[in-house]
């Protein structure tokens, strides 16, 4: 990799410079402050009061069993979300509403033949018992649960089985989506909003505080945001694309009262991203031949590769009419370009190789985010992609809340491996360099392989896996 990550500088002034070369408008704290500094600063939502501003992000599981039931490595994954210290839990985990819309086999799902109920129950004792070994209470703690349909990326079997929203010219050629193949009905995206609220109701009675309808990462809610070609009462119009969202959050608040809803959005999007044959970077492909792009959500028609939040802005201002506040921001897709949904050094392997430094696919997150919360200062933002920053993850955060940029800072892969960060910093202990992520992808490559996701190089719990050696081998058939 010919950029130098994070973790290579070897002090806060030698990082603070190259960031600031990339944009002299970011910078980072050189000194931490702990619980005493923004960090630690207290957030009232709804009835509780949040002593720290450390979130742990919905992520996709690919271990539970085949009936969408947990098990050991995923409530273990549970219990250590309780007890990094974090008092913001977004989702921990992307719950599928039925089985064809899972992202691969081993995903949690709503399952009417399996106990739904105990498993949600199950996470949620698993989160407390790692928030009781760290001797802290579940007073301060907001929980969620993440509610999904894959769409055009669901492989309930393993195959792809796509339900997409509308024929995108891009993605079915680089999915190889067959023409002939009917999108999802207005009557099935009807059942699929009834199973989002019915498992809203199980998330209330197992005692989740609010749910998360998630509209990214080019699932079905999220395509659905860009179905401009998509006839009927879901597409073509602003209104209409946004209509079985709106639905969805009237219904939870009607059967639900007393469960807040938030929504994990990608905000913005670009052009889909292949990886060159002969170099393996990145790259758009051949974007001007789609101009104006009318597919997708918050791209610049006139050049999709840049980003035009004109109706992310208007998606934010339906957002608090429905009177939400909790907005969790991502960008992108891991699918189509995962450079900039998860800056990393080493892509996945069915990734590329960065098409730029990542530390600069960092700062769009921060760009992003800086301008929703500007323009929107009574919702509650959740910051991402700060994984990349590795050492300088929380003198970068600091700086962010500290200046009003952000209102919580999204960990995701790095709890994998390091989940006592918020923990340590909040304390005031230097960071544990041998735990901290340095985005090897090995989270991804191995689930993309049918194999368990996990921290493979650095959590022992995954090393000594039987799966840690058919990682290995995957890897090596997979070196050009």
């Amino acid at each position: 990799m010919e950029y130098p990550s994070p973790g290579h500088h070897k002090s806060v002034a030698a990082f603070r410079a190259h960031l600031r070369a990339l944009d002299d408008t970011f910078d980072c704290d050189e000194e931490l402050e702990g619980a005493d500094g923004p960090l630690g600063t207290p957030l009232e939502i709804g009835a509780k009061t949040l002593q720290n501003r450390f979130a742990i992000h919905p992520m996709e599981g690919w271990d539970a069993t085949r009936d969408g039931m947990p098990t050991e490595p995923l409530l273990r994954r549970w219990r250590h979300f309780g007890a990094s210290g974090a008092d913001l839990i977004w989702g921990g985990e992307a719950f599928a509403v039925q089985e064809d819309g899972r992202a691969n086999p081993r995903q949690l799902f709503a399952n009417p033949a399996a106990d739904t109920p105990g498993a949600l129950a199950q996470l949620l004792a698993e989160l407390h018992a790692g928030r009781n070994d760290i001797g802290a209470t579940e007073r301060n703690l907001l929980t969620g649960l993440q509610l999904t349909h894959s769409g055009r990326f669901s492989r309930p079997d393993g195959a792809p089985a796509p339900r997409i929203a509308y024929h995108h010219p891009v993605l079915d050629a680089q999915f190889r989506i067959d023409p002939a193949l009917e999108p999802v009905s207005d009557g099935e995206l009807e059942g699929i909003a009834e199973r989002f609220v019915q498992l809203a109701k199980l998330a209330w009675d197992a005692g989740f505080d609010f749910v998360d309808v998630k509209c990214a990462h080019g699932y079905l809610m999220h395509e659905l945001l860009g179905a401009r070609a998509r006839p009927g009462k879901y597409g073509g119009s602003f209104e209409h694309r946004t209509r079985l969202f709106t639905d969805i959050v009237r219904a939870i608040r009607t059967e639900c009262p007393g469960l807040d809803v938030g929504v994990r959005v990608s905000i913005a999007d670009v052009f889909p991203y292949t990886a060159n044959a002969e170099t393996r970077v990145g790259e758009p492909g051949d974007w001007r031949s789609h101009v104006p792009y009318e597919h997708g959500f918050g791209l610049d028609p006139a050049d999709p590769r840049r980003f035009d939040l004109d109706e992310p802005f208007r998606f934010l201002e339906l957002v608090a009419d429905l009177g939400l506040r909790l907005v969790n921001l991502s960008l992108g897709s891991p699918y189509y370009c995962p450079h900039l949904q998860r800056p990393a050094a080493y892509p996945p392997s069915d990734g590329y190789l960065p098409p730029r430094d990542p530390l600069a696919d960092v700062l769009e997150h921060l760009r992003v985010t800086r301008r929703c919360k500007a323009a929107f200062p009574d919702l509650v933002f959740v910051g991402t992609g700060y994984s990349y920053l590795q050492e300088y993850l929380p003198h970068v955060a600091q700086h962010e809340v500290r200046h009003g940029h952000v209102d919580f800072v999204g960990l995701g892969r790095m709890v994998l491996v390091y989940p006592d960060l918020p923990r340590d910093v909040l304390a005031g202990r230097p960071l544990q360099r041998k735990r901290i992520c340095r985005t090897f992808s090995d989270c991804t490559t191995a689930p993309r392989n049918g194999l368990i996701s996990g921290c493979y190089p650095l959590d022992p719990y995954y090393k000594h896996l039987p799966e840690a050696a058919e990682l290995k081998a995957v890897k090596r058939a997979l070196r050009p």
